[in-house]
């Protein structure tokens, strides 16, 4: 089989298509005869050797996929050989077969197409589990999201309002604040042209906001802490400014505020039955077209370092997608 191959630590740019031996499954794996894999965050950092986890070279990068089951190993028994499923792999997706544990793997809903399929569970996961478990959003509340037309952005703008609250995108251009308009935002903030803090100021009547669902980090982190309303929630979702920020910590003390963090992986580990809940209502969305993913571009496998560079590079609104 072929796969685009991560050989030493480096920019999307180094990877290298290649022919591999096709995987086995070991007990309680399976194998997935990859027919799209969605492009992530991580993935640029985990050929950087920048992330949490760290394979052994070489590896393919790759952690969101949809395809049909090509074997089964032991004690699987909720799919079978034909199956169309969607799994978490953490990495190997950008290849035409991995292998996929079954607890982390679900049959894809009728009707639902492998595109599709392949760009759900890290974005709309993340999101409903940031928004209900970890900030416990209610209705009435006013969401502020950064990185608004990223994958978790656009999901969490959507997922916000389906909870009931009032959404506020902040994003770099009018193109992407579109975008967000057009999936469910009130209001919008355009951090290269407006004054951020002030913005806020004006959007709450001097409140400031419930909630910060926070992807970006770097130099928004402090302001957006500092913008929170009495009793407000900071969600740390990820850097993909590039860093993490140093934030006062007489700010929440001053807000009562909480600074949160999220890590949908490990909730999804240690909390499997929540999880699951959050699938199904997350599915339930999508089946009703209450909840929709925006697919920026889709690329070939040998793309697919290049699917990575355009996100790395913030092209990307909604989510890439190689498919194979």
């Amino acid at each position: 089989m072929k796969a685009l191959l991560c050989k030493s630590h480096g920019n999307p740019e180094e990877l290298v298509l290649e022919d591999v031996p096709s995987p086995s499954p070991g007990v309680g794996q399976l194998v997935i005869q990859v027919k799209a894999c969605g492009v992530n965050f991580p993935d640029s950092l985990i050929i950087q050797n920048k992330y949490q986890f760290k394979p052994n070279l070489p590896f393919a990068p790759g952690g969101e996929v949809a395809g049909v089951v090509s074997a089964v190993g032991e004690e699987v028994t909720h799919v079978k050989k034909g199956d169309a499923v969607f799994a978490l792999t953490g990495w190997g997706g950008f290849a035409e077969e991995v292998v996929a544990d079954g607890f982390k793997t679900l049959p894809v809903p009728p009707g639902m197409d492998f595109v599709t399929a392949a760009t759900t569970m890290y974005t709309c996961g993340t999101s409903l589990h940031a928004l209900k478990q970890r900030a416990q959003l209610r209705e009435g509340e006013t969401l502020l999201v950064l990185g608004a037309a990223g994958g978790v952005g656009l999901a969490a703008v959507q997922i916000g309002k389906l909870m009931g609250a009032r959404v506020i995108a902040a994003a770099s251009n009018d193109e992407k604040l579109a975008r967000c308009r057009a999936l469910g935002a009130d209001d919008t903030i355009n951090y290269s042209t407006e004054d951020f803090r002030e913005r806020i100021k004006l959007l709450t009547d001097g409140k400031g906001v419930d909630v910060v669902y926070d992807p970006v980090g770097d130099k928004f982190s402090e302001p957006a802490v500092r913008s929170l309303a009495w009793q407000g929630r900071y969600l740390v979702v990820g850097f993909a400014g590039g860093v993490p920020a140093s934030i006062r910590l007489n700010l929440p003390l001053l807000k009562g505020a909480s600074i949160v963090g999220v890590f949908w992986g490990a909730f999804a580990q240690k909390q499997p039955k929540d999880s699951m809940a959050n699938f199904q209502q997350i599915l339930q969305w999508i089946a009703k077209g209450e909840l929709k993913q925006h697919i920026h571009k889709q690329y070939n496998l040998a793309e697919g370092g290049q699917a990575i560079r355009d996100l790395m590079d913030r092209k990307v609104i909604g989510k890439n997608v190689v498919t194979i």
